[in-house]
């Protein structure tokens, strides 16, 4: 995810946030990434605007509002000043860049700004004055700010007196590109002009935007940007203005489409904590859905805002995957948009999905998310089967799995571990996880469908097993453990990150159980011993790189940081394999972490060790909210109550954590076989199915 000397992408483009756009050919050296967007823009020509020294812009701190393509940036005072990325855009222009309220001649003490729900931000502030009858201030202002730029300001008056004051709003915008304000080239303010009872301004290109307000002001200045009213207050009463921005070109209308997420699922339990994690997880999905240009129902959950909205990615895969219990129609839709891309006709390539490169943090060179995203296709579409995926979208998106699986046989004739394209391209452990688990969710698809090369597959799988063995596991004298990855000299790297978590994730098989995985039980339970080591959990979730290793930086994507989804992942496969105890640890850590972030948590946070006392840190341009990150949320909570189904068959599988960590837990409006799910699991760990589709039995 990062170039040689940057941590993080610095501006947009319509592929993604790694180097190259699309990547099929040999990898010989690291570029500078390109910019994003936050949509698909035309293509880009030319030099692509350079990030600034600084890096990216800061987001820590900041408020965001998303309901794509619609997004609110603020400060947690509630004043937009036009300063680093703050501002209302749509479709990756902002379209209000300056917002400052006065009240009574003066600017409001901000006292808090808080997220309500994932597309609103909530600011309280006060006006003190010199006609307030004491110390205690007797103004105060509240303002509720959407994502697509509306705002209601409302002033109060708690004195006894009647109060009259004067009320301005300063406006501007620059209507500069997303990716020109982060790479530090956003242009100058522009000049406004009356427009009805509010302000418009115009770009070179023919853009523009404009500001009404209602109730009307009583005076509008185009030269300051300034909008006044005359307020006169009774004693305990208010009133309200409503800012209403639009651009001349309006952008598609946000992704809504009812049925992609149920609107009623939701958890409780024991843990108060577990029902603010799942609501806000499934909150930040539906904000992040945004539309393909493939008319309506070319929907799919963007990467991560701000920076990562172009089109889907093998993170869009990882997030549909992990919110199926929420139902299959946002994968349905997702799993299209990403078949769009796939390489067809012959040759080596044929049947890939191109991807971007990534970081692989210190000690090997970047990897292709291509080669993730081919091998996830076939595995989510396995699995959407299972949940109840209907049989015409079945249809429709088989041929895709089936040139996904043929370019797998291809790539892995030579007998060779799986690597990264070209002659110096290295064999990652986790790459090698991800084939297996390809192969054999796609030879159960393949027959179950009817369709030929099941037996290949599955023997590609053992030997697969066979050779993960001998090439990439260390005996020593703890007990062994796998290498990270294996140089293409031979050479391989014991250096432990949460990756190893990809080990354990096996898949789901027919009968609602486990596919097999690639590890016995006895080097299962040393994955297990390694995670949650103080190397490599660190109290929050697992580092991407041990904290001791060579090249460790708690703040680095894969050489340190927190990536929320690998350790969700790392608690369903300790779930899965029977090590309740180590995912339980797992599990509050990460929760106590939602807590900290106000359970929506981020792409990525510090991995540095946790104190007494101490809170999670946050990473400075880290994406928040990020589709994995929140898909993470549905994730964990469903794999406490381990819910197993296998529509086609007529069956659903329960197999809860024994330990139950978090105590008691229900979780209801979930979608098996397209029908209501609720499930809920008792404090000894027993699982009981409370509603489900009448066709339906329970498995073992």
């Amino acid at each position: 995810m990062r170039s040689v000397t940057t941590r993080r992408p610095h501006a947009f483009t319509q592929a993604s946030e790694y180097e190259p756009r699309h990547h099929s050919g040999p990898v010989h050296r690291r570029r500078t990434r390109p910019p994003m967007a936050l949509t698909a823009p035309p293509p880009v020509r030319g030099d692509l605007p350079r990030a600034p020294a600084g890096g990216p812009p800061p987001l820590h701190r900041l408020l965001l509002c998303v309901a794509l393509p619609h997004l609110a940036i603020s400060a947690d005072h509630g004043q937009l000043t036009g300063s680093g990325v703050e501002g209302c855009y749509q479709a990756g222009r902002r379209v209000l860049a300056r917002c400052r309220l006065r009240v009574a001649d003066r600017e409001p003490m901000a006292l808090q700004g808080r997220m309500g729900p994932a597309d609103r931000a909530h600011f309280l502030a006060v006006v003190r004055t010199p006609t307030d009858a004491g110390p205690d201030p007797e103004l105060s202002v509240e303002r509720l700010r959407d994502a697509d730029g509306t705002e209601r300001i409302t002033v109060h008056n708690a004195s006894r007196a009647v109060r009259r004051f004067p009320v301005e709003i300063a406006l501007g915008t620059d209507l500069s590109d997303l990716a020109a304000i982060a790479a530090g080239r956003a242009g100058p303010e522009l000049p406004a002009t009356v427009h009805g009872g509010g302000l418009r301004w115009t770009a070179d290109d023919g853009a523009g935007a404009v500001v009404t307000a209602e109730p009307p002001p009583h005076e509008a200045l185009a030269a300051p940007g300034l909008l006044r009213w005359a307020f006169e207050l009774p004693p305990g009463g208010s009133r309200t203005v409503e800012l209403r921005v639009r651009a001349d070109r309006p952008a598609r209308a946000p992704g809504r489409s009812p049925g992609l997420l149920p609107a009623a699922a939701a958890a409780e339990g024991d843990d108060h904590r577990v029902g603010r994690l799942f609501a806000a997880s499934i909150d930040d999905l539906r904000a992040l859905l945004q539309r393909g240009p493939a008319g309506p129902a070319d929907i799919y959950p963007a990467a991560g805002v701000p920076w990562r909205c172009g089109p889907p990615a093998a993170e869009a895969l990882w997030a549909v995957r992990m919110a199926l219990p929420l139902g299959t129609g946002l994968t349905a839709a997702t799993l299209r948009a990403v078949s769009r891309g796939q390489v067809r006709g012959r040759g080596a390539d044929a049947g890939r999905i191109p991807g971007p490169l990534r970081d692989a943090g210190p000690h090997l060179p970047p990897s292709c998310t291509g080669i993730e995203a081919t091998l996830a296709f076939p595995v989510v579409l396995a699995e959407a089967r299972l949940w109840g995926l209907p049989e015409q979208d079945l249809e429709e998106l088989l041929p895709s799995a089936e040139r996904c699986l043929r370019w797998l046989r291809t790539a892995l004739g030579e007998g060779e571990p799986l690597g990264e394209p070209g002659p110096e391209g290295p064999r990652r452990a986790a790459t090698q996880a991800h084939a297996h688990r390809a192969a054999l969710l796609g030879a159960d698809l393949l027959a179950a469908c009817g369709r030929p090369g099941a037996d290949d597959l599955r023997a590609a799988a053992e030997e697969l097993r066979e050779r993960f063995l001998r090439t990439f596991w260390i005996d020593d004298a703890s007990g062994g453990r796998p290498a990270v990855a294996r140089t293409a000299d031979g050479r391989l790297l014991p250096f432990p990150g949460a990756d190893l978590a990809h080990l354990l994730d096996t898949g789901l098989a027919a009968g609602g159980g486990r596919a097999l995985g690639l590890l016995d039980a006895p080097r299962r339970a040393r994955v297990a011993e390694l995670l949650t080591s103080p190397a490599l959990d660190s109290g929050w979730g697992l580092r991407g790189l041990g904290g001791r290793d060579p090249g460790h930086n708690p703040f680095g994507h894969r050489a340190g940081a927190v990536r929320v989804h690998e350790t969700a992942v790392a608690f369903a496969g300790l779930a899965a394999a029977g090590h309740g105890t180590e995912a339980g640890l797992l599990l509050r850590g990460l929760l106590d972490a939602a807590e900290a972030f106000g359970y929506r948590l981020p792409e990525m946070y510090a991995g540095r060790r946790r104190a007494e006392g101490g809170m999670p840190v946050p990473h400075p341009a880290a994406c928040r909210p990020a589709a994995v990150a929140a898909a993470a949320g549905v994730h964990v909570v469903a794999a406490l109550a381990g819910i197993g189904p296998d529509a086609p068959g007529g069956l659903v599988a329960l197999h809860p954590l024994r330990e139950a960590p978090l105590g008691a837990v229900r979780i209801t409006g979930l979608r098996v076989a397209g029908e209501p799910f609720a499930v809920r699991v008792g404090r000894t760990g027993m699982g009981v199915v409370e509603e489900a589709a009448a066709r339906l039995q329970l498995g073992v």
